[in-house]
């Protein structure tokens, strides 16, 4: 029996089938790595963003209980929060990330027993820091002054914050230990403990503030006895467990080659610290407006809901610098580069849906910060603005995390220097006080700046050499302790 002869058109018709299979291999393979990383993600993102959003609900609710006191009372804790205690987070939080970099790919790379030294010696630069911070917060009244707060509103902050000072020293001591767990992905166990303490805070701070009339002072005391309660179970299982390996113990090696720690502490707190206290900025000028309580109150119950939510940005972030550093330590380039793509379409898909929710409730929500129809009405003028920011929180906050674990800090941070005070806040000025556009002006202007950078670091991470990055990684840790581990 003769073979039938293939026409042109069943060659063509063949060629295409071929061609459409392999796209739909390609298809499966890409959708079940997706999945793979998706799942490692979603292992160290979930319990990093309810551990974000817990403990950042302990000023949140501090914040919102201040509200149903009174105006007065809720723009005392906003401005301590935003502009004092804001002003100490970011540099503690950033001088911590160095943490981020060298624990994460020192675990990568199986030095399991340096993660210890490391966290020791950001405990001993972040507990100094936080001697040198303490003056802004004894001197708080004429420097929030000096910055444009009305006298009556920075005697209320200043006093609030005098209070807080144990807070601070707590910042010291919790964010190098988060770093030292996260990038041992022991993040399950900062989530139930920063569970445990905001249901212990939540209602002690009801208890103190109105059923004890103790007002802002019983605030405080929640406030403080709150985030030392989180350090300590921390380090209660860090020293009952040895985390696996990671602590040994106290090490007179925790002093060695402090300088050179706190320079690379010192890049990651500039790149932080320029991002946190950009919108921090926000709640300062604002108050140099001609009538500014109202402002100043509807624009800090923006930035509780744009906290809360960055609190989800925040636990990506901590989720890709680990995946990234841990990858790049153990040499694995390929997969840190999918791992940024993976977190980048999760994250940005949240935030459009973080989005709608603010327009969609904008006329309402003001009313759970506030009892004040004038500050309400202030607020869902500026709702737009919120859901705008909302949206760029769900994909900045991540590429940060990405250079924070690859070690990009120095690059990030001149990046943020030119978009947010070079481009964004000039922009803001003169939007809000030149064409009187007030808080909404200021706001808008500002957002540039954020639009800038983020398009700035997608085009970096695109365009950067993963397997140059992790040959850097294997440098690095050799350099900070790689061969004392071996010991």
């Amino acid at each position: 029996m003769e073979t039938p002869l293939l026409t042109s058109t069943d060659i063509n018709h063949n060629h295409l089938v071929v061609e459409e299979e392999e796209e739909e291999g390609k298809a499966k393979k890409f959708g079940r790595k997706f999945c793979y990383e998706s799942k490692k993600l979603w292992h160290l993102a979930g319990p990093a963003i309810f551990t974000a959003i817990t403990q950042y609900s302990l000023g949140a609710l501090t914040q919102t209980f201040a509200g149903l006191v009174g105006e007065l009372e809720l723009a005392a804790v906003s401005v301590e929060n935003s502009v004092i205690a804001g002003l100490a987070f970011g540099v503690m939080l950033g001088m911590g990330s160095a943490l981020e970099t060298l624990c994460g790919q020192a675990y990568g790379a199986g030095k399991i027993r340096m993660l210890g030294i490391y966290m020791q010696r950001s405990w001993v630069i972040l507990l100094t820091t936080a001697c040198v911070l303490t003056p802004i917060y004894v001197f708080s009244p004429p420097i929030l002054e000096l910055i444009g707060e009305t006298t009556e509103i920075s005697e209320a902050a200043g006093k609030f914050a005098l209070w807080m000072l144990p807070q601070l020293f707590a910042y010291a001591m919790n964010f190098p230990i988060q770093k030292f767990l996260q990038a041992q992905r022991k993040v399950f166990v900062m989530a139930w403990v920063s569970a445990v303490v905001l249901v212990i805070h939540a209602v002690l701070s009801w208890l103190l503030i109105f059923t004890f009339d103790m007002g802002l002072v019983g605030a405080a005391i929640m406030l403080n006895t709150s985030w030392w309660l989180i350090v300590i179970g921390q380090l209660l299982y860090i020293f009952i467990t040895k985390s696996d390996g990671a602590w040994s113990g106290f090490s007179w090696l925790a002093f060695a080659d402090l300088w050179g720690f706190v320079k690379l502490s010192m890049a990651s707190a500039v790149m932080l610290c320029l991002e946190f206290w950009y919108l921090m900025i926000l709640v300062v000028i604002t108050g140099r407006l001609a009538d500014p309580l109202i402002p100043v109150d509807a624009i800090s119950i923006c930035m509780n809901i744009n906290g809360w939510d960055a609190m989800i940005a925040i636990g990506f972030n901590a989720a890709i610098s680990v995946r990234v550093s841990n990858e790049l330590g153990a040499g694995n380039a390929p997969q840190a580069k999918f791992a940024v793509l993976v977190v980048s379409m999760t994250s940005v898909s949240i935030g459009v849906v973080m989005m709608a929710i603010v327009l969609i409730t904008r006329d309402w929500f003001p009313y759970l910060f506030t009892t004040s129809t004038a500050v309400a009405e202030e607020t869902t003028k500026l709702a737009s603005l919120l859901a705008v920011t909302v949206l760029l929180n769900s994909l900045q906050p991540v590429l940060s995390g990405v250079a924070v674990g690859a070690g990009w800090q120095s690059i990030v941070a001149y990046i943020n220097i030119a978009c947010y005070y070079i481009v964004g806040l000039p922009a803001g000025i003169l939007l809000g006080f030149t064409f009187d556009l007030g808080a909404e002006g200021i706001w808008g202007g500002m957002i540039g700046g954020i639009v800038l950078q983020t398009i700035i670091l997608i085009i970096i991470t695109s365009l950067r050499n993963w397997n140059k990055e992790a040959a850097e990684a294997e440098s690095r840790v050799k350099k900070w302790g790689g061969a004392i581990a071996e010991q």
